[in-house]
C-alpha cells in the first residue's frame, strides 16, 4: 500500500466482505459492492481476455463476469454450488467478479492495515490497499479501482 493510501485509511472505520479464492481469502470494501448473487452461466465472447468468462444480463443491462483468481494470479478451487458473484461498482463501470465463497463481513480500523511487504521489481503491489492480519489468518484487501483500471479498455475488447 502506498503511503498515501496508508494515510487514508488510518484512523477510520471500514465496513469491508471477505471472500475466499482457492485457500486465500481477499476482502473489499462493501461500499463497491450492489450485490451477491449465486453463480450463473454467462455467455462466453470470442478473443476476450483470459480472465474475462463472458457477460451477463444483470436486470437489462450487460456486465462483464470476471474470474478474480485468473485476474489476480491464484488458484482457484471453484466448486460452483458454492461460489458467488459479487457484482461491485468499479468507477462508472459494473462488473462480476467470481468467488469460490464469500465468508464474512467485517468492520475493521484502518489502523489494522498493514503494507504488502516488497517483493522485487517483477511484484505489482498496486492491486492490494494492504493486508489484514485477523485471529483466523491473513486477509488481502484489494484495490478494485487499481485493479480494473483498464475497465474500458477490457469492456471494448470483450
Amino acid at each position: 500500500m502506498s503511503e498515501r493510501g496508508a494515510t487514508q485509511l488510518h484512523g477510520t472505520t471500514l465496513e469491508i466482505i471477505a471472500f475466499h479464492l482457492g485457500a486465500q481469502q481477499f476482502c473489499i470494501k462493501t461500499t463497491s459492492i450492489r450485490e451477491i448473487r449465486g453463480c450463473a452461466a454467462a455467455t462466453p465472447l470470442p478473443h476476450a481476455p483470459p480472465d474475462v468468462i463472458g457477460v451477463m444480463n444483470l436486470r437489462g443491462s450487460v456486465i462483464p463476469i470476471i474470474d478474480l483468481a485468473a485476474r489476480l494470479g491464484v488458484r482457484s478451487t471453484v466448486d460452483t454450488s458454492r461460489a458467488a458473484i459479487v457484482v461491485a461498482e468499479v468507477g462508472r463501470s459494473v462488473v462480476g467478479l467470481v468467488v469460490d465463497q464469500v465468508s464474512d463481513i467485517l468492520s475493521i480500523h484502518g489502523d489494522q492495515i498493514q503494507p504488502v511487504p516488497d517483493l522485487g521489481i517483477a511484484f505489482n503491489p498496486s492491486f492490494s490497499h494492504g493486508i489484514i492480519p485477523l485471529e483466523r489468518g491473513m486477509v488481502c484487501f484489494l484495490d478494485l479501482d487499481h485493479m480494473f483500471a483498464n475497465l474500458d479498455e477490457t469492456a471494448k475488447v470483450a
